[in-house]
């Protein structure tokens, strides 16, 4: 092993890691009604498909599982602009948000705080 890496990679210090517990990988996941708040802050202004599938950090599968309810629900509206899908959030995302915001300030540090992106 090359000297330079091995003050980097030290295998004692690893072997001490634990693992989180299931607790905490629970804390850590995001729920459904804080990944619908991200989807409608980030398409407040308008945002193309890919834009929210990076920024909320979802896969291909999840983004149209969520914008297919969104858009059902009418959360989100599709708008074509030259020629490409602009998902942005009606007025009643706008009060979904509202609402988000509310229910997660009351709870406090029990809930992911909301910070819009």
């Amino acid at each position: 092993m090359c000297p330079a890496f091995s003050s980097i990679i030290d295998l004692n210090s690893r072997k001490k890691l634990e693992r989180p517990s299931s607790l905490e990988n629970e804390r850590k996941r995001r729920n459904r009604l804080y990944i619908i708040a991200e989807i409608l802050t980030i398409a407040k202004e308008g945002s193309l498909k890919t834009q929210i599938m990076y920024r909320a950090n979802l896969s291909f599968a999840q983004l149209n599982e969520y914008l297919s309810f969104l858009t059902k629900m009418y959360l989100l509206k599709i708008h074509n602009e030259n020629g490409k899908k602009i998902y942005r959030t009606t007025s009643k995302g706008n009060k979904y948000l509202e609402k988000y915001k509310d229910i997660a300030n009351l709870l406090g540090n029990n809930e992911k705080d909301f910070e819009p992106i």
